[in-house]
């Protein structure tokens, strides 16, 4: 597994001019909303017409500005996408009350809208229902008729491909087969509704910083990364924020690139960065202990499997997993502010593929063993 490097650009992501043309092969970001109020004060910041506009109580050319600076961001998108590349967006729908009038501002429409416009295709999208812990959901006028309103507990994963289906050249074709995943996650990753990914929390703690950062959990990030592209590809996140699509993509081995208008995250974003290591390495030995419980069921209840992994001597569903290989962070090195390089456990592969799997295989009891006081389920949420 070669190094893979990591760039952090603080700035607006409206001119990426530090990305090149057809570079990139995957995004995966989480922008602003549109007319949630905690993005109020950066979206009029970017043209203060928005600003001016909800103080006059006009809903909707606020909403029309506040996309049109949005539009700017996935015209940037396109450029810099390769031809294949797919877009993970995740957004939520807006309601509010403006000038005495209650609305639903669809976000998710306006972005699909945007983006056929500029010829990509849209593919079946993914609803990410969300928990919510509020005793009373209920909005509008309660329990009197008719203006009782439904409560929003959900957001879209929005999901567009450029042109058409991406071609493999010979040389690719070994990496997209390492780049496979397991039978069991692909019957859980790829239905259109995800339950029980927990939201970041949002309070940072930081008075310098915005109170809310709307960061989405490193589980939605890591699925899309290893749905929708291969080892070593490039992940580009135009909506920075703290840093989690880039930690996701360290973890599966691709190279990334972050843009974040706010230069006061970079505190946060080196304060997680140093946590990646052993975070990451949690997570690769959790996947490969899920699958193990998941073949022993499965021989208890249908027989012993067909095919069988060398790599990490055991068993699999599908001749499609033989090849796969899970990148293991061995380190994080710091190249200059806004450069990371992350190293992987490179000797050990070639060392054989029986010693790989003993190697695993201690890890996974020292991790056990130790009780590590982060655990890795304190760190998803």
């Amino acid at each position: 597994m070669d190094n893979t490097k990591h760039k952090v650009f603080f700035g607006n992501s409206n001119n990426m001019k530090e990305v090149l043309d057809s570079s990139v092969n995957i995004i995966v970001t989480s922008p602003p909303y549109p007319m949630i109020e905690m993005w109020d004060k950066q979206f009029s910041s970017l043209n203060p017409k928005i600003g001016e506009a909800l103080k006059d109580g006009k809903g909707m050319e606020a909403y029309d500005l506040m996309n049109e600076e949005l539009y700017k961001v996935w015209k940037e998108v396109n450029r810099v996408l390769a031809d294949g590349g797919i877009v993970c967006i995740n957004i939520g729908d807006a309601t509010r009350k403006v000038n005495g009038s209650f609305h639903l501002y669809a976000n998710h429409s306006r972005i699909t809208q945007y983006f056929e416009k500029m010829g990509f295709q849209s593919l079946p999208l993914i609803i990410w229902r969300k928990e919510t812990n509020k005793p009373n959901k209920y909005m509008g006028s309660g329990m009197l008729p008719p203006s009782a309103y439904v409560t929003l507990e959900h957001e879209y994963i929005l999901i567009f491909r450029k042109g058409n289906n991406r071609e493999f050249k010979s040389n690719e074709i070994l990496k997209r087969q390492e780049s496979s995943f397991f039978w069991e996650e692909r019957n859980v990753w790829f239905s259109d509704l995800w339950n029980g990914l927990k939201g970041v929390s949002q309070s940072l703690n930081h008075s310098d910083l915005r109170e809310r950062s709307a960061a989405y959990p490193f589980e939605l990030a890591y699925r899309l990364i290893n749905m929708y592209s291969l080892n070593g590809d490039t992940v580009l996140d135009p909506f920075f924020g703290t840093g989690t699509t880039m930690l996701a993509a360290m973890v599966a081995g691709r190279n990334s690139i972050g843009y974040e208008i706010d230069p006061n995250f970079k505190k946060v974003i080196d304060m997680r960065i140093s946590e990646t290591i052993h975070f990451g390495r949690n997570i690769v030995i959790d996947r490969l202990k899920k699958h193990k419980q998941y073949i022993e069921q499965r021989e208890a209840e249908k027989g012993e499997p067909k095919h069988y992994s060398e790599r990490y001597e055991f068993k699999i569903v599908t001749n499609q997993e033989k090849n796969m290989f899970l990148p293991l962070i061995k380190d994080i090195k710091k190249i200059n502010d806004n450069h990371l390089e992350a190293i992987y456990d490179t000797e050990k592969i070639e060392l054989g593929k029986k010693e790989h799997s003993a190697v695993l295989s201690n890890h996974i009891n020292k991790v056990k063993v130790e009780k590590e006081a982060h655990t890795l389920s304190a760190y998803l949420l």
